[in-house]
């Protein structure tokens, strides 16, 4: 599915209840939730005082007391201190609150992806994952940490002020209420739009975001066969249209804007007209008309400032609900309540009984088609035939990436799904197709397989495969950083370095998924000497294309379209000369298969 499609398929926010969605993540910081509250409700209570104090002084201006006035001014003073420190308080309160709730709010989605399976990637681009734990979390740590606070005292000075508007002049305070359905209508009417368009704006960036991760993440590729045209073209067709959706929301937001504030600043004007014709008929004092004057303005901003959060606040619902959408994701292949532990030490012995697998994403087409192997322990089993045999498939179920549609596997007799995988998981080590290397040195990328191995200890599984000589040849040698996906490093030598991680784990199941298929000759027949003596006591399954590395191997078993087609030793299969003795042929040209 194209990034277009994927986002024109989603279900837009419908409701700023999405917010609720926070709760768990706000639960366990009640107390500075409180205290924030509490610094809250102080600075609008000193915001409703303020004009008080503000007629006092004008009013007192036509008292002869001079010692009153001066009294009057001094509150006035204290009141603007109190406010001071209460807006400080509540910012410094609910800004901590923000920053510490989205960070346990990306560490819980990071948590949650880390261990979903692989075909959880297979339906989402992983720049928008992460799409989602940046961009989605700042719109919602502005909310938490700002929008929501501020939403908060607005609410609370709209209520204050109109209640001491009516305390100050009832009758004004009864042609300013005039004005409030003509306000709300457009804010519920627009607001409904502004929603939809939030939640589709995310969702453009979030496709932007996995179109430049996967473009990036592939550059070469994409030089190597000019593709950085049409690369560009897709990349600025998805930031286009995000544009495009956040200018129509902009808009929306622009339009309500306009008209909520007219109609507010209309009404007040009004208001103050006939307010000043009370003051020309001495039915109110000056000192009262500003005291009205100022709680009418701070009820306007109150509503322009809601009407304006309201936005933000729909756009927060819209993050938040994919948010929640993604922790709330089932895995296809979960551990059981109740696990069952693996027998230690583990044996080793592999069981597939009439295994039959498709892929999520090729539902139509089986890798694997009733597959029943059993391996014994200690013994090394190559696994060979044609690309998209299934040969790798056999590796991934072992290591329950996937589970089957029908079958079963198991290890020393327990079936996988009855364990938990972290148990299992720590008896194998594997070495990929694609080795991996990480952004760090090349010492912590080894020790990757077993991290409380000693420096003497990673050096030494380098040595066993043949790393340790271009290890030492690097500028810092095993401190040197390796770059993004190992790029200072080649094919080959990062295959060695996956090899020297994997003997470093010393699992009793080795998994070889074309461990030497970079290598030249030489590191061949190095490294090819050093996995022989790893598997030594271990059980081995070995996929490889180049026969020469399985000749040796105790069982040799042939894949054809999923199924088992032939299995014995490397002269038992010459001999029948069936599809293993073909592709021999193909690749000994020395008479010596």
């Amino acid at each position: 599915m194209s990034d277009s499609s994927a986002v024109e398929d989603r279900p837009k926010s419908k409701r700023v209840g999405a917010l609720r969605g926070l709760a768990p993540f706000l639960r366990p910081y009640r107390g500075l939730l409180g205290l924030a509250l509490l610094a809250l409700v102080l600075t609008a209570s000193v915001s409703l005082i303020l004009p008080l104090a503000v007629r006092r002084v004008i009013d007192g201006f036509n008292d002869a007391n001079s010692a009153l006035l001066d009294q009057y001014f001094a509150a006035a003073l204290v009141i603007a201190a109190l406010l001071a420190v209460g807006t400080g308080l509540r910012y410094y309160l609910v800004t901590r609150l923000g920053e510490r709730v989205v960070a346990d709010i990306r560490r819980a989605l990071f948590d949650r992806v880390l261990g979903m399976s692989p075909a959880f990637f297979e339906r989402i681009l992983t720049g928008e994952v992460l799409s989602r734990i940046t961009t989605d979390t700042t719109l919602i740590l502005s909310v938490i940490g700002s929008s929501v606070s501020v939403a908060l005292r607005n609410v609370l000075i709209l209520l204050g002020g109109l209640v001491l508007l009516f305390l100050t002049s009832a009758k004004l305070t009864g042609l300013v209420l005039l004005i409030v359905p003509a306000i709300i209508v457009p804010i519920v009417v627009l607001g409904r739009k502004l929603r939809a368009l939030s939640r589709e704006n995310q969702d453009w960036i979030a496709a932007s975001s996995g179109s430049a991760s996967e473009a990036l993440s592939s550059v070469q590729t994409v030089q190597a066969f000019t593709h950085e045209g049409a690369t560009r073209g897709q990349f600025a067709e998805v930031t286009e249209k995000s544009f495009t959706s956040a200018k129509a929301r902009i808009k929306t937001r622009a339009v309500m804007t306009v008209i909520v504030i007219f109609l507010t600043f209309a009404g007040i004007v009004g208001v103050l007209w006939v307010g000043a014709r009370d003051v020309r008929a001495e039915a109110m004092s000056v000192g009262a008309l500003i005291q009205f004057v100022i709680y009418a303005v701070m009820v306007a901003g109150a509503v322009g400032a809601l009407s304006e959060i309201w936005g933000e606040l729909q756009r927060a619902a819209g993050a938040t609900e994919r948010l929640v959408e993604l922790l709330g994701t089932e895995d296809s292949v979960q551990d059981p309540r109740r696990p069952a532990a693996l027998p230690r030490p583990v044996r080793g012995e592999i069981a597939f009984e009439d295994v039959t697998f498709r892929y999520p994403a090729r539902p139509e087409a089986s890798a694997l088609n009733g597959v029943s192997l059993h391996v014994q322990p200690g013994e090394t089993v190559a696994l060979v035939g044609p690309s998209g045999a299934g040969k790798t498939t056999i590796l991934q179920l072992l290591m329950r990436f996937y589970d089957p549609q029908s079958g079963r596997i198991t290890l020393d007799g327990i079936a996988l799904p009855e364990m938990a995988r972290n148990d299992f998981r720590q008896a194998i080590a594997l070495v990929p197709q694609d080795p991996v290397i990480f952004a760090t040195s090349a010492r912590e990328n080894i020790r990757f397989g077993r991290l409380d191995a000693s420096d003497a200890e990673v050096e030494a599984a380098a040595k066993a495969a043949a790393a340790h000589d271009f290890l030492t040849a690097l500028p810092q040698g095993y401190d040197s950083y390796l770059g993004e996906r190992g790029v200072m490093l080649s094919g080959g030598q990062k295959q060695r370095v996956a090899i020297a991680r994997a003997i470093l784990r010393d699992a009793p199941i080795l998994l070889l998924d074309e461990a030497t298929s970079a290598l030249d000759a030489e590191s061949e027949r190095l490294v090819q000497a050093a996995v022989e003596k790893l598997a030594e006591g271990r059980t081995t399954l070995v996929v490889a294309h180049r026969l020469a590395t399985v000749k040796r191997a105790d069982r040799i078993v042939v894949f054809d379209q999923g199924q088992i087609v032939a299995q014995g030793t490397h002269d038992k299969l010459v001999a029948e000369d069936g599809l293993y003795a073909r592709l021999a042929r193909l690749q000994f040209t020395d008479g010596s298969i």
